[in-house]
């Protein structure tokens, strides 16, 4: 059985620490954090701690800290030759301390506070610096998620930004729109049944056969008009960015 220790508090980490803790094919060792009333609610008695000195033997060290804080954690872990992985999207494993054997354990997933997810279906991204170390971090995968890839640094970070695209923007965009709901008295949860339906729609469309609305037809007048109700320059030049951009792929096909 795989011996798994978890450092930090956060939001990816508290969701490894409970899917750690489901598994039965790994056993969660211990838990850092600073504060360690974060996570002592999530380990049994004993097992989170706040002092690099009590972290006992484990196959695997995971860093799930924020980008900033990885190489100083990494650093003041009081062993060498072990194997750590960081959690981040972007970083390189040439980030965490050379002392270590290093490894990337990134599970591409938004991630919140008290909101469950279900880790069998999040993509879990693998990347290690010695091959050999490969089959400890697939293990671990494996015993949490049913997919599990192996990717380098360069294919990472592009597909962090492409998660950025296809997460983070869209939910900025999902807020302007609640905003323009809210500010014409109407409810957001209008709109929910047609997000819903565009996010399903691409697990069985191409992004670009699933694309719908003024832009794809070009049809300037419900444009113009949108741009009308749109006073405030921001919200005119996000709209019309996005309009130009779907109208000059619609050109390419």
């Amino acid at each position: 059985m795989v011996k798994v220790t978890v450092i930090g508090s956060g939001n990816v980490a508290g969701h490894l620490i409970t899917a750690f803790e489901n598994s039965d094919s790994l056993e969660l060792v211990q838990v850092f954090s600073r504060e360690v009333s974060k996570v002592s609610h999530l380990v049994g008695a004993g097992a989170a701690v706040d002092d690099f000195r009590a972290l006992a033997d484990a196959d695997l060290y995971v860093i799930a800290v924020s980008d900033d804080a990885i190489a100083e954690v990494s650093k003041r872990l009081p062993f060498a030759g072990r194997l750590v992985v960081h959690t981040s999207g972007s970083m390189p494993p040439g980030i965490l301390d050379q002392k270590h054997r290093r490894g990337v354990f990134y599970p591409l997933q938004t991630f919140t506070r008290n909101k469950p997810v279900n880790f069998r279906e999040i993509p879990i991204c693998l990347e290690v610096e010695a091959l050999s170390d490969y089959a400890t971090l697939e293990t671990v995968a494996r015993s949490i998620s049913d997919k599990v890839f192996a990717i380098d640094s360069n294919q990472r970070k592009a597909l962090h930004l492409a998660a950025v695209f296809a997460s983070n923007f869209t939910n900025h965009l999902y807020k302007i729109a609640s905003d323009i709901c809210a500010e014409n008295s109407l409810p957001f949860d209008i709109l929910i049944p047609l997000i819903a339906e565009t996010a399903n729609k691409v697990r069985l469309l191409s992004p670009s056969d699933a694309q719908t609305g003024p832009a794809k037809r070009n049809d300037s007048q419900t444009i113009a008009a949108h741009l009308e109700l749109l006073p405030d320059e921001r919200r005119r030049a996000i709209y019309e960015i996005l309009t130009q951009s779907i109208i000059d792929d619609g050109k390419k096909l």
